[in-house]
Order: C-alpha cells, then structure tokens, then sequence
C-alpha cells in the first residue's frame, strides 16, 4: 500500500491519510477504479468504512476493524462526539471571519448525486469556520463539521457566495493557475499554462474522537499535501492584500 499513508492502527481502527484522486469505496459504474476500502480489505481482510470523503478531498478517515469498533463510532458520528476539522481554500473575502453556516441540505432531485439548501424540506446541516489567512482574492478557513451531510461544506459556502476556490460543481472552477492570482503574469508564447491545484480545495485536516475500549481521546492530524502547499507559497507571495 504505498500510496496510502498509515497515521494510526490499533486492533480496532485504522486511520489513513486518504490523497485526492482517490475513491474512498469502490464505484458503483467502475469497481475496477482504486479505492481505499478494497486496499485495507486486501491487507486487514474485514474492513468496515465509518465515513467517507469526496475523491478530490485530501486528508484524514477512518476505518473500523471489527463491528463493536464500527457500531460504536458510527454511533458517536450520529451523536455528533466525533470532531472533524477541514482547511479549506475559499473565493473572495468574507465579512464574518468567525461564524456559523446553519442551512439545512438535500440531495438536488434535477441533479441527483449533487445537493442543494433546501430551507423547509432539507435535512439540518451545521458548518462552523473561522477565517485563519486572507488574500488578494481568496481565503483560507478552518471548518468544523457539528453534521456531516453529503457535499455540506461545499454547498454551504456556495451559499454564502465564497465557494471553493476550485471545486467544478459548486463553484465551476475546474482548476487554479498562476495567472488567476498573480496581477503581472506574463506568459510565455506558445506555453500551456499548468494549473498549480486542479482538484477541491480542501483537506480533512484531523479527527477526535473517544475510543471505546481505552476510553482515551484519539486525535490524529494529517498535514496539508504538497499541492495544498504550493497554492498557498503562491499566494502569499503573489496575492497579498
């Protein structure tokens, strides 16, 4: 498994730092597409999936080991006692630095696999975030999930008019090039400007929870990936307020 990194593993869990691109369960139209689930099945053999994480999302999920493990956190995710924190790349600036998204979501009936606010018939989704870097023309929040709807933090800054800085469904980038955040690119005649991200702009960050056998906090972290890195280098040398 050289393209997953282990963060932590113990007869009960095993937390992986998931890279983006790739598929958290198998697809449903094209099983044959890597993904994580059959990579720790081929390894641990039972592999239970507690959450989950878009494809183009980086960063830390967690997998049970056995069913008590698996019962017992998905019950914990249901109560809300799991904290899962996100770094996520925003458009434009925001006015409320720290505050809180409470729009309730459903799944878009025109579109489905995609989500939608839907003030009187949608399911209750909460987003905490505070602003933690400002730029130019983007910024860089810490999120909280209190619920953990599909899509939910994309839809939701989609709804307060800062989507992800790249994000083709919510925001309709579908990648971010230095011509976007530096004032004075000049580019070359006949060059093809590489993007430096072309995936979501965002990173499961970390996760805690409360382990049921040892009744000890577990708290893991997974730094940001070197694309993640990159794009922030070239902001804040290029796009300074």
């Amino acid at each position: 498994m050289k393209d997953i990194e282990i963060l932590f593993e113990d007869d009960d869990f095993v937390i992986v730092n998931k890279t983006a691109g790739l598929l958290t369960l198998p697809d449903r139209f094209n099983p044959a597409l890597p993904n994580i689930y059959e990579k720790l099945k081929q390894k641990y053999g039972n592999i239970f999936t507690v959450h989950r994480l878009d494809a183009d999302t980086s960063g830390v999920i967690v997998f049970a080991k056995n069913q008590t493990a698996h019962r017992d956190l998905s019950i914990k995710f249901e109560k809300r006692s799991v904290k899962k924190i996100y770094i996520a790349l925003l458009n434009g600036r925001l006015i409320n630095k720290d505050s809180q998204i409470n729009l309730p979501v459903a799944e878009r009936k025109s579109k489905p696999g995609t989500m939608k606010i839907y003030k009187y018939n949608g399911k209750k989704a909460v987003t905490n975030y505070k602003v933690i870097e400002e730029f130019r023309d983007f910024t860089l929040v810490e999120v909280e999930l209190l619920t953990g709807r599909m899509h939910q933090i994309r839809v939701h800054f989609q709804a307060i008019g800062h989507p992800l800085a790249v994000d083709p469904v919510y925001g309709g980038r579908e990648a971010l090039f230095l011509s976007e955040i530096k004032s004075k690119y000049q580019k070359k005649e006949e060059e093809e400007e590489r993007p430096l991200i072309k995936r979501l702009t965002l990173h499961a960050k970390s996760i805690e929870f409360v382990h049921y056998r040892t009744n000890k906090v577990v708290k893991i972290e997974a730094q940001l990936p070197r694309d993640f890195k990159a794009i922030l280098n070239q902001l804040r040398k290029n796009n300074k307020i």
